[in-house]
């Protein structure tokens, strides 16, 4: 059971009075200053403070002591606004004055703080430990620590390396999250996977030394509404024998991304104890190149029947996704949600900042943007267009995995995946970048959680205790 408690505490465990945080917005400021106190007014002259987003001042008392923490929020209170604070601020506890600012259902400001204070470090010891945030509300600060371990685990799954996150490593984590809520868990390994009907998945691991491997978590009772959460686990893409240039591996690391979402999902499913029976698959494969490792060219009969031919081996992870697919539509979720760092055309569309989302369910769609702006976690829809699937024609095969031409890549994969889904009511499909290129308030460069809030907030809604959006 995870005891971290993500640099938030309750006024319970706090023996000194925290140090007061005032915060204020550019439009407020001279209402502000006309009822500040001299000492306070006159050092904001003194170092020329104004409230811009993510400015701090520390402000003394008339004995020289840290009176209080005055911050800048910029034209408005938002998730971010504190996120700079804990590495910033002394070590020492601090408190929000006024505690009723805004806060989310899912901890607001309070989480934004968590995410600030996360570090990596498995290999290097941090520079200093965090400064803490006194949360009052116990329903705020348990929202906050829950959606925070999630993005942690999500953040430190990502930013471990492959050799000590390849797919044994992966299916560990699974264990571990089953625990919480004492899911059970079955691992499909090696040659099991072609006798157990996942060819896809056993194709494009079997060249590693680390054997394929199918994850399979189950949760929560028979009579709940069934939601499927897929993702993909290339624990490191070489790119096989259609081999990436060495400037590209370099973050294909993060190519288990879609894994750590989807695990990070369930830890916050079973912790919320939601109304859901729970299915979590995951292909976990290294794709690497060896002797045994698939070719261009290859046809792959696929767990669906369906047969594809290969035309890129870099092209892996809808391979081993649409067993998974396959698999979970055989049950008819109600709904299906699979996430994966799937193409760099999505990239090119969207940038790294913005989650892709690909769904024919017009009402989901519509609860996932409407989610995406209420806790500032931006997602765009992309169109599953009909048009490009003569894209995917194959002469030898049902389809072909890649397109014979770069444009389009991003819907090419969605249009792709989609054929592996059949019977279930509502499916979506992100296709992510996992990683933060730059340092931003409360996300450090690495590993990083994507549309996460979103469907948490949207699971949450659905099928919690809680119907607030």
């Amino acid at each position: 059971m995870d005891t971290r408690d993500y640099n938030l505490v309750g006024t319970d465990d706090v023996s000194e009075q925290p140090i007061p945080i005032q915060m204020v917005t550019e439009a407020d400021w001279p209402q502000w200053r006309a009822g500040a106190g001299v000492i306070a007014n006159k050092w904001i002259d003194n170092v020329q403070f104004f409230p811009k987003q993510a400015e701090i001042c520390l402000v003394p008392d008339s004995g020289g002591s840290l009176a209080f923490v005055l911050v800048g929020a910029g034209t408005e209170v938002g998730l971010w606004s504190l996120a700079d604070l804990p590495c910033k601020l002394p070590q020492g506890n601090y408190i929000i004055d006024p505690e009723s600012l805004p806060i989310s259902p899912l901890g607001g400001i309070a989480l934004g703080w968590a995410l600030g204070a996360y570090q990596f470090d498995r290999y290097k010891k941090a520079n200093r430990r965090p400064a803490k945030l006194v949360v009052p509300n116990e329903q705020n600060l348990r929202d906050a620590r829950s959606l925070a371990g999630a993005i942690w685990l999500v953040r430190d799954l990502i930013n471990t390396p492959a050799n000590d996150m390849g797919p044994r490593e992966l299916a560990a984590v699974a264990d571990e999250v089953a625990a919480i809520g004492q899911a059970s868990v079955t691992h499909i390994v090696g040659g099991e996977l072609l006798e157990a009907g996942y060819p896809t998945v056993h194709a494009v691991g079997r060249a590693s030394a680390e054997e394929p491997r199918l994850i399979d978590l189950r949760w929560g009772s028979l009579g709940s509404p069934k939601v499927t959460l897929i993702g993909k686990g290339v624990c490191f893409d070489s790119g096989g024998l259609d081999l990436k240039p060495s400037d590209n591996m370099l973050l294909m690391k993060k190519d288990m991304g879609g894994a750590a979402h989807v695990l990070a999902l369930a830890k916050f499913i079973m912790e919320a104890e939601l109304d859901i029976r729970l299915r979590v698959l995951i292909p976990a494969v290294e794709n690497s190149v060896s002797g045994s490792a698939f070719r261009p060219g290859d046809v792959i009969k696929t767990r669906s029947g369906k047969t594809v031919e290969i035309g890129n081996t870099d092209a892996e992870g809808r391979l081993i996704l649409c067993d998974a697919l396959a698999e979970a539509s055989q049950e008819s979720p109600d709904l299906m949600i699979d996430i994966a760092t799937l193409t760099g055309a999505a990239r090119v569309a969207l940038g790294t900042e913005v989650a892709a989302m690909f769904t024919d369910n017009e009402e989901l769609a519509g609860e996932l943007s409407k989610q995406s702006i209420v806790q500032q976690d931006p997602v765009w829809r992309l169109p599953l267009w009909e048009g490009y699937l003569d894209d995917l024609e194959s002469s030898v095969a049902d389809y072909s995995n890649v397109p014979p031409h770069r444009y389009g890549g991003a819907i090419s994969a969605g249009l792709f995946l989609q054929k592996f889904v059949s019977g279930v009511p509502a499916w979506v499909h992100f296709d992510i970048m996992g990683w933060n290129r730059k340092l931003r308030p409360g996300r450090s460069v690495g590993g990083e959680a994507f549309a996460l809030r979103a469907l948490a907030a949207l699971l949450l809604n659905r099928y919690g205790e809680s119907k607030d959006s």
